[in-house]
């Protein structure tokens, strides 16, 4: 029997249900079930998440200790929530396929974008935009510094609902890829469309160039136990070697700023040419800073730390 552990959300057990689906079609000769846990960031629910004196590893630590004490043996997380540092005896043992990494600005129908205008740009002067990340906040701001930026906590669903029922928001913004792994889609590309969504909500995903996503975004983390050939033989069956360079450069540059999953730092790698391209923007100064460094693949980690350490 081998237990992959996760949290209990909409979100995370979609996710969770993707890998279990992964594991059953390459090992059908192995059991596998999932173990669902709360995590301390699952418990506070009223907590900002921009809040500097969080505990870290809000949405692992339980399951971690779970990974640890052996009633788990694969972790599956979102990997822009998964700490850099990793406790002992514990490592990332394999990356999913990325999916989109976009961000997405969701709002009430109203008028139409135009074709190549800016989703921030399009929002109605002095709008309310609820968030619960410092690196969207930051971004929102520096593009619209006339927009009041406001936390929202909850699932996808709860921020949808939330959105559709509080007059006061006029958006929110959310990942692609976790509306996607949900199955919400948009029709006639931008009204959005699925189970329980409320009606009359459009969705327009946000240019990387205008919005870094987080460290990881859209990325899955396998984690594991070290020195058990087991469950590395499992994980190498799930690991995207593409995916894990990029997230490689991006975990690195991310540590070398400090570590936290909620800083104000934003950072996207991406394979062209056989080179891994690296960029990234910091709001952790007064002033924004951008940067890119471009190099091999098995420069990764040292591809980050050196933009890192530009930006730092």
């Amino acid at each position: 029997m081998i237990r992959i552990a996760t949290r209990g959300s909409a979100l995370a057990l979609a996710q969770a249900n993707m890998v279990l689906a992964q594991c059953r079609a390459a090992f059908p000769g192995e059991t596998f079930e999932l173990n669902i846990i709360k995590t301390t960031g699952d418990k506070l629910q009223t907590a900002s998440l921009a809040s500097a004196n969080l505990p870290k590893g809000l949405f692992t630590k339980e399951i971690e200790e779970a990974l640890l004490d052996g009633s788990g043996d694969l972790a599956v997380h979102s990997l822009k929530d998964l700490p850099t540092e990793l406790p002992a005896g514990l490592k990332l043992g394999a990356v999913s396929t990325r999916a989109d990494v976009r961000d997405v600005i969701v709002r009430r129908a109203g008028a139409a974008i135009a074709d190549g205008q800016s989703p921030i740009a399009d929002l109605p002067r002095g709008a309310t935009v609820a968030t619960s990340s410092t690196r969207r906040r930051a971004q929102l701001l520096h593009a619209r510094p006339d927009l009041k930026i406001v936390e929202i906590r909850g699932n996808v669903g709860t921020r949808l609902r939330k959105l559709a029922e509080q007059t006061e928001l006029d958006a929110i913004v959310l990942a692609a890829a976790g509306l996607e792994r949900l199955h919400f889609s948009t029709v006639g590309s931008t009204q959005l469309s699925g189970a329980d969504v409320p009606e009359g909500l459009i969705a327009t995903p946000i240019p990387v160039v205008e919005m870094l996503p987080c460290v990881g975004q859209a990325a899955l983390g396998i984690e594991i136990r070290e020195n058990d050939p087991r469950l590395e033989r499992i994980v190498a069956a799930l690991n995207d070697p593409g995916t894990q360079a990029c997230v490689t450069a991006e975990r690195a540059f991310l540590r070398g700023m400090g570590g936290g999953c909620q800083m104000a730092v934003g950072a996207w790698a991406e394979l062209r040419g056989g080179q891994l391209h690296l960029s990234a923007v910091s709001f952790l100064s007064a002033t924004p800073r951008h940067g890119q460094r471009s190099g091999a693949v098995i420069e990764a980690a040292g591809l980050g730390e050196a933009l890192a350490g530009e930006l730092r």
